[in-house]
């Protein structure tokens, strides 16, 4: 008899990566279809050209490095719908094919493929276009063709947007693709909690952080509908839910996760009050995603019969 020796752990189930990334992509239509209904096809064509080229990227690399190709395994297509969800529909098309290889090559298969990037890989695609070429993803511009301001464009005056809450909430209001509606972003966080694809943890804590910290430093004259605006703006929705849940980049630990959220909240305040740019969620995520490490160090539990620093008790 012939015994195959593998290291732990041994128990296997239906839970695959591809599964995973089906889930996340079908939690994501919701405000694609949205983004493309209020927006027009160009942000189609935007997506599908993110999509395709995180695709396309993936399979060249592991055809010249002569590594296994994991494109079945869905990940370059989440990676290229998310970056896509964050950019303007108006951002040129060779732009979005940069930030699709710089996704994908750069900050994913440079640092070891799926599951060893420090960075989210979408998130820090978009971090890296708006450092290099800001102007065509701070360009809004409606189906009409009229350019117009996005509701956080008004809050860092300070004041509310012109757009009502239930307007933001619905997604009839100016901004990127994915980010209109906080109702389909919420249906698909709702979606991939109940298929127990991420944790509720971490956008609680994310959006918990954010109504706090904007409720009692408020900037206008009216502390609930900052905080409401806060939250409905933005990319805060789309992070809390879709980007710091990331399993490669986020704790482990439950305590872990609960400190990520809160302090993804606490720098996407900070960098919205205090930054160069209005959007603050990019870095607040990617500066947390950097400190994972140390997070799932000091709240790993600890073995039974050692105490502090794993010495023998």
């Amino acid at each position: 008899m012939k015994l195959t020796v593998a290291s732990s752990p041994h128990i296997r189930g239906d839970f695959r990566t591809s599964r995973l990334m089906m889930d996340v992509v079908i939690a994501l239509m919701p405000a694609l279809m949205v983004g493309v209904w209020q927006l027009g096809l160009r942000a189609l064509w935007v997506t599908l050209i993110c999509v395709g080229t995180t695709v396309a990227s993936e399979w060249l690399y592991s055809l010249l490095t002569r590594t296994r190709n994991t494109i079945i395994d869905g990940s370059a297509v989440v990676t290229g719908l998310l970056l896509a969800l964050t950019l303007p529909h108006t951002v040129p098309y060779w732009l979005a094919i940069v930030g699709g290889v710089f996704a994908i090559v750069v900050i994913k298969a440079l640092c070891g493929g799926l599951g060893q990037n420090i960075f989210n890989p979408a998130l820090a695609a978009r971090a890296f276009m708006m450092l290099v070429f800001p102007v065509g993803l701070t360009r809004y511009v409606g189906v009409d063709g009229v350019s117009s301001a996005t509701p956080l464009h008004h809050m860092v005056m300070p004041a509310l947007p012109e757009e009502s809450v239930l307007d933001m909430f619905l997604g009839r209001c100016p901004g990127s693709i994915g980010e209109l509606s906080a109702l389909a972003l919420l249906l698909g966080g709702a979606y991939l909690v109940i298929r127990k694809v991420i944790s509720p943890r971490v956008p609680v804590a994310y959006l918990g952080t954010v109504a706090i910290v904007t409720l009692v430093f408020y900037k206008t004259d009216a502390p609930v509908q900052w905080m409401l605006y806060s939250l409905l703006s933005g990319g805060v929705m789309l992070g809390a839910i879709f980007m710091a849940t990331d399993y490669a980049t986020s704790p482990v630990t439950a305590m872990g996760q609960w400190i990520y959220g809160v302090g993804c909240g606490v720098l996407t305040v900070i960098f919205r009050y205090f930054g160069i740019f209005p959007e603050g969620v990019t870095y607040a995520i990617l500066l947390m995603n950097a400190l994972v490490w140390a997070i799932d160090r000091y709240t790993a539990p600890r073995r039974f019969g050692t105490g502090k620093g794993g010495k023998t008790a």
